[in-house]
Parts: structure tokens; sequence; C-alpha cells
């Protein structure tokens, strides 16, 4: 039984995205600025999504040039989240 847990242990980790980035889809933008856009809305039915107090009307999936930095999205609940220079982050994970 031990060795079952440490196998389903090990693949675990391997399946798991490795950009080190719980929050988003990270990768470098093509031009060296920041962008940002939303890809999971948290279900939507939470009343309107914001980003840093201000309502985020783009669809989802479409991003936006935003300055990097420390965040806070908001949808039913609040999240803090910081985005480096130079990326195009797509928020995904609204869990702990």
């Amino acid at each position: 039984m031990k060795y079952l847990f440490i196998v389903s242990l090990i693949f675990t980790l391997i399946a798991c995205k490795g950009d080190g980035y719980l929050r988003g889809e990270v990768e470098p933008s093509q031009d060296g600025k920041t962008y940002f856009g939303v890809i999971d809305n948290n279900g939507g039915n939470c009343g309107p999504l914001l980003l840093d107090g201000k309502t985020w009307e783009l669809p989802r999936s479409e991003v936006a040039e935003i300055e990097p930095g420390e965040l806070i999205i908001h949808c039913g609940s609040s999240i803090s989240f910081v985005i480096p220079n130079g990326v195009v982050f797509k928020f995904d994970y609204w869990g702990p």
C-alpha cells in the first residue's frame, strides 16, 4: 500500500504543469510587454469580475496589456497573485 501511494505521488508530480504559476498559464510575450487574460471566470455567476477593483470586460481568453506586479482578482472571492514582467498571463485557477 505504501508503494502504491509513492507511485501515485510520483505520477501526480509528473503530471503537474511545471511553469511554477498556480493561478494561470504563463508564457513569455513576443514583444516583451506584459499581458493578462481570464480563462476561468469562477462560474460566471458571482457578479462582475473585478481586477484591482475595476470591472474586467474582455471576453474569456482575450488578453490586454497590463502593468506587471501584484494584482487582486475578484468574482465571488478575492485572490491576490503576481504577474511578472514580459509575459502573457492567462488566469485559470480560483481554488485554494
